[in-house]
């Protein structure tokens, strides 16, 4: 792991950078591309879903759902969108689509749920959306947590048999004292938790929790921070959490039923601003190594695997954005394990989101902290 981190450091040196002389032309290993403007104007995109008559959802943190359509925003926001605590890192986030979504128009949103005390919890509604409106919106997850207005997780994702799959940070409990007494290693709450239901909310019999007294059924691994990035995937069905570290270590972990992945008793991160020790060390038995560590962090965001087209060299790749890095990396996937490739590019935005889209270009939403910012995409330009 050691290694792994170095290397990384070593890569953080090399930024694909102009090429050839050509305006906005990206160089990497296998592609160049340019990155292309899709839509701006957005406060504080966080996801990004493409419904099959070509229109484009896309969450903005404060509390809207817009539309893109025809590559234009729509002026008018999505009516019917839960209320949500737009304060800190709460808000409107995630989206996801059922997987039949062509035929039942359902659509997933987790949010920050205002809990009546000045503070609020990740929770998932299930609507329909129609007429571009959404309609018979409910509840279908709302995690049981308490704390500070940032760490929810909130990504979403659906596997290939309809589970789907949602992420609850640690809701910034700070961590002291006896740390295996820390909420994200204590199963009776859904603190540090990756979750798994059914699309109407039930809970499957076969999670690991399932009967154990105490413990929430819906947890499927626990022991994370703040995963902020989720994917499934499409061909082994492996799923892949991203999570924030504090400072540095960020995490890509491989997510595995019933699994402890160690926050805050295991970690390669220290106290903001001290560099004060926060761990017992970086390894523990009964606790999973990550796949790959980012020292420095570099604020692990949205992840992506790529199966498209308009990038052959890629296919398979693993994508993550970096906030704090204004980044986007390209990481090779070996069955459960995970190596950084390359840095594709730098200085471009805080990317929070990245989505492969029907076309097959890569977009990715900028979120630029209470500024307007926009939607991009990364399209291959051919090498001369």
């Amino acid at each position: 792991m050691l290694r792994t981190a170095l290397k990384m450091a070593a890569i953080s040196a090399l930024v694909a950078g102009p090429a050839c002389g050509q305006a906005n032309v990206h160089r990497s290993a296998q592609h160049d591309f340019r990155i292309v403007p899709v839509v701006d104007g957005l406060m504080n995109p966080w996801s990004i879903a493409f419904l099959p008559g070509g229109d484009m959802l896309v969450t903005e943190r404060p509390g809207r759902l817009r539309i893109v359509r025809k590559g234009k925003l729509l002026e008018a926001p999505v009516a019917g969108v839960p209320k949500v605590m737009a304060r800190g890192q709460g808000g409107l986030l995630d989206i996801a689509l059922h997987p039949n979504f062509a035929s039942n128009h359902l659509i997933y949103l987790s949010y920050s749920k205002p809990t009546g005390d000045s503070s609020a919890t990740t929770a998932v509604a299930r609507g329909r959306f129609e007429n571009d409106r959404l309609t018979g919106v409910e509840d279908v997850f709302v995690a049981v947590t308490k704390g500070a207005p940032g760490h929810f997780g909130s990504r979403l994702a659906f596997d290939k048999d309809g589970f789907l799959f949602i992420t609850v940070g640690d809701r910034m409990v700070p961590p002291a004292g006896d740390l295996a007494a820390h909420p994200a290693q204590d199963v009776t709450n859904h603190h540090g938790t990756i979750n798994r239901i059914l699309d109407d909310g039930k809970v499957p019999p076969d999670n690991p929790f399932v009967g154990k007294p105490g413990a929430r059924p819906e947890i499927w691994s626990y022991g994370h921070r703040n995963p902020q990035g989720l994917v499934i995937d499409p061909a082994s069905g492996e799923v892949w959490a991203s999570e924030h570290g504090p400072q540095g270590g960020d995490e890509l972990n491989n997510i595995r039923k019933g699994l402890n992945y160690g926050w805050p008793v295991i970690g390669f991160g220290v106290n903001y601003g001290t560099g004060a020790a926060i761990h017992s060390g970086t390894h523990k038995a009964g606790m999973e190594q990550p796949a790959a560590v980012w020292v420095p962090s570099i604020g692990i965001s949205g992840a992506m695997i790529y199966t498209g087209d308009k990038f052959p060299g890629w296919k398979g790749s693993l994508f993550v954005g970096g906030l704090a890095g204004d980044r986007l990396d390209r990481v090779t996937l070996n069955g459960q394990k995970a190596e950084l490739t390359e840095i594709l590019f730098r200085r471009q935005g805080r990317i929070r989101y990245v989505k492969q889209g029907p076309d097959g270009f890569i977009y990715l939403a900028i979120d630029g902290e209470n500024k307007p910012t926009a939607v991009v995409r990364l399209e291959p330009v051919a090498r001369r």
